[in-house]
């Protein structure tokens, strides 16, 4: 049987932190930007970690 494939999509969206976390980035931030405001916009652009709740289905994205 061949290997399972890593999930292309979930691979250039996740990155695993040093602790072992998923790190991802926030939604909403591509665009209609202009009704958004500057404090909403600055906080879309910083990174987050992927709830644990949701951890384990994209762990099994991420497992080749």
């Amino acid at each position: 049987m061949p290997k399972m494939k890593t999930n292309s999509g979930a691979k250039k969206r996740f990155k695993v932190t040093a602790s072992g976390r998923l790190k991802r980035k926030k939604a909403f931030a591509s665009h209609i930007l202009t009704k958004k405001s500057p404090k909403r916009k600055r906080n879309l652009r910083t990174a987050t970690l992927v709830d644990k709740a949701d951890e384990p289905r994209m762990r099994k994205l991420l497992s080749s």
